[in-house]
């Protein structure tokens, strides 16, 4: 196949350049692919590293937080004034008032040094309660010792016990959103437990561990306690109501400090030993891979680079090589004219083309001889026509195209695999017909109906199109390839982009005397910036057919004039309007004016 493409060459020099540019291009690619994948897993390892330690930061912070809490429920629980009143059997009411008020300022020292302490109080098993100022009670309509923190701080002997976020009712008159840490006091000459200490966190001192640690625009942190209960979740109450679901089971049984998910998510885990909670980040691999954009901008700009002095060597070494040849011809169409004396060549070199000229040189000699034998002898001559076929279709979406039919024809879907190959056929048969440049508009509809029915195939759950085109403007004429261009600028640069499934609709009426064509897409749509630019050259995009917006432009304007062509109106996240003005051949009826 090789070979008989470097035959169309019209010359040496030309086979040699494509044959270089070609490998160039190939190791050039390889290295682009290589170096963007390197990239990204850099990219990737270095951004999980990262928010490693930043969670790991978390869970310090966290664990220092909560060790400080836990000092101060040992440092009240093992006060003398708060063990007298637990523990002294006769206590006198005037002892008791005088215990229950340093109690109290106890407690006012330990509130005023933490603004994050929502309440702190001491339960006896036999006296009145003392919480906060000693003006507040227990709320009458709650069983303290049936809540959840009570029973494990009762089960922990002694030790300090952290609760799950919860909404604190164990205070009449307070429902405060609070972290709870509770501790039992015993005593050892009174087997038992004769009393609860707790101390309410607010839940805001946890979110702000949190939330000052940015991960994206889209990333957060929750933190989970040792059975996989919530203690922190920006979105906690959506999680509580069901509308939310959260990974929590998966980041129990991780045995790795990150893992990924398929839409894209990156976990990152951290385990406290000291409270045994989990620190949890995720991350979103699309705004991580967004710091490698300068990294595959440079690998381009050196790609193109050294594609540049590749083919620049490229021309400089097939000059070389074929100047000998060049020669060899100019002495051949001296040998056609007949001057076989001005036709000797001096060959120099003792390769391939120095023995191909003195075998040239022994020809003409012989030639001379026999013409000089033989008048009646005629000159045998051959021309060689060598026809450049050009190809509109895009052999990446020819390759793709054929790889889908081969997947369906291995899953034996052959209704799909006979409607895409038809549409290929439909799709080849007007591409390679080019002695025409105007066609009917049916027959652009034709011809970019077969490019979306591919399209739609191979993207199936992500692309619909429709088609809405009067019957009376299907004999009209216009510019060849002027639909099918927009309607792959759609998909490549509107609906690929967007989640979901995109929808492109293309309408064709009459409007006066003109023709009106528009494509629609509901995909990303475009800024304001770039719809000023839209209509300038840019780097052709080897994926692409090369048949552009400005190209499609250039050609309505050529054959009808600077009033016809191309407009666009465009929102970011509502998706394009391309509208194409074309002459037509009658003036629209009165129904129809009216309509549009």
């Amino acid at each position: 196949m090789k070979k008989n493409l470097l035959m169309r060459f019209r010359s040496v020099r030309t086979s040699i350049v494509v044959s270089f540019g070609v490998l160039v291009v190939f190791a050039l690619l390889t290295y682009f692919i290589i170096s963007l994948q390197y990239t990204e897993d850099t990219v990737l390892d270095n951004s999980t590293e990262y928010t490693s330690q930043l969670i790991g930061q978390v869970n310090n912070d966290i664990d220092s937080y909560i060790s400080y809490m836990e000092n101060i429920s040992f440092i009240v629980t093992h006060n003398s004034d708060v063990r007298d009143y637990l523990f002294t059997e006769n206590l006198t009411p005037e002892r008791s008032e005088e215990l229950q008020e340093r109690i109290v300022t106890l407690f006012q020292t330990v509130s005023s040094t933490r603004e994050d302490i929502t309440n702190i109080a001491l339960l006896p098993d036999r006296r009145s309660p003392m919480i906060n100022d000693g003006r507040d009670t227990l709320n009458p309509y709650t069983e303290t010792e049936e809540l959840e923190w009570y029973q494990e701080a009762l089960d922990a002997g002694g030790q300090a016990v952290i609760s799950t976020s919860h909404v604190q009712n164990a205070i009449a008159g307070k429902y405060d959103w609070v972290v709870t840490l509770s501790r039992s006091i015993t005593n050892n000459a009174s087997p038992g437990v004769h009393g609860v200490f707790f101390v309410d966190l607010n839940y805001n001192a946890i979110s702000d561990l949190c939330e000052r640690i940015s991960l994206g625009d889209k990333g957060y942190i929750y933190i989970l306690d040792k059975d996989g209960g919530i203690v922190y979740h920006p979105q906690q109450q959506l999680i509580y109501s069901g509308m939310k679901e959260e990974l929590i089971s998966e980041v129990m049984d991780t045995e790795v400090s990150s893992f990924l998910t398929d839409d894209g998510r990156l976990y990152t885990v951290s385990r406290s030993e000291a409270t045994g909670w989990i620190v949890v980040g995720v991350s979103y691999v699309s705004e991580l891979m967004k710091r490698a954009d300068e990294a595959r901008a440079t690998y381009l700009l050196v790609a193109l680079g050294l594609l540049a002095v590749a083919m620049f060597l490229a021309f400089l070494l097939s000059d070389q090589i074929t100047r000998p040849l060049k020669a060899l011809e100019l002495s051949m169409k001296e040998v056609e004219k007949g001057n076989f004396s001005s036709a000797a060549l001096e060959a120099r070199d003792n390769n391939e083309i120095g023995r191909l000229t003195r075998n040239f040189n022994t020809m003409t000699s012989e030639i001379q001889k026999l013409m000089e034998q033989s008048e009646e002898e005629q000159k045998a001559k051959r021309k060689y026509e060598l026809k450049v076929l050009q190809s509109q279709i895009n052999p990446h979406f020819l390759y793709n195209t054929l790889d889908s039919i081969i997947w369906m024809a291995e899953w034996g879907k052959n209704q799909e695999v006979v409607k895409m190959t038809s549409s290929l056929a439909r799709l080849l048969r007007r591409s390679i017909s080019n002695e025409r440049e105007v066609v009917t508009i049916a027959e652009e509809i034709d011809y970019t109906e077969a490019y979306l029915t591919i399209q739609k195939m191979r993207y199936k759950d992500k692309l619909e199109y429709r088609i809405e085109v009067e019957p009376d403007i299907c004999q009209e004429e216009t510019v060849k390839l002027v639909l099918q261009p927009l309607v792959e600028n759609a998909i490549y640069h509107g609906i690929k982009y967007k989640e979901g499934k995109g929808l492109i609709e293309i309408r064709g009426c009459r409007v006066g005397t003109d023709i009106v064509l528009e494509v629609r897409d509901d995909g990303k749509g475009m800024d304001q910036d770039t719809l000023a630019h839209i209509f300038e050259k840019h780097v052709r995009d080897t994926k692409s057919n090369g048949v552009g917006v400005q190209n499609v432009q250039e050609r309505i304007r050529l054959f009808y004039g600077a009033e016809y062509g191309l407009s666009f109106e465009s929102e970011p996240g509502r998706g394009t309007l391309a509208v194409i003005r074309l002459p037509g051949r009658k003036e629209a009826e009165p129904d129809e004016k009216t309509r549009n």
